[in-house]
């Protein structure tokens, strides 16, 4: 996968922040942003993951227990 470069623009105090932050877990500011960033999307997917099944089971809130799954599937 090549690798590509992305600019942010922050104030001193912001990024000392970062940079201190990502040094204490032993990371590069860079990797510490990326996955920030990318922990950040996954859990908003997840949240919008879980409205939607809560939605569902909202308005059909019939439940089947795991013995009866597992019975037919395994």
């Amino acid at each position: 996968m090549a690798s590509t470069t992305m600019t942010i623009r922050m104030d001193e105090e912001e990024k000392q922040l970062i940079s201190d932050y990502a040094k204490v877990f032993g990371v590069s500011t860079s990797e510490f942003m990326r996955k920030s960033a990318l922990e950040r999307i996954e859990d908003e997917l997840d949240l919008e993951d879980w409205k939607r099944a809560k939605a569902e089971f909202d308005a059909d809130p019939e439940t089947v227990p795991a013995a009866e799954v597992a019975k037919k599937y395994l």
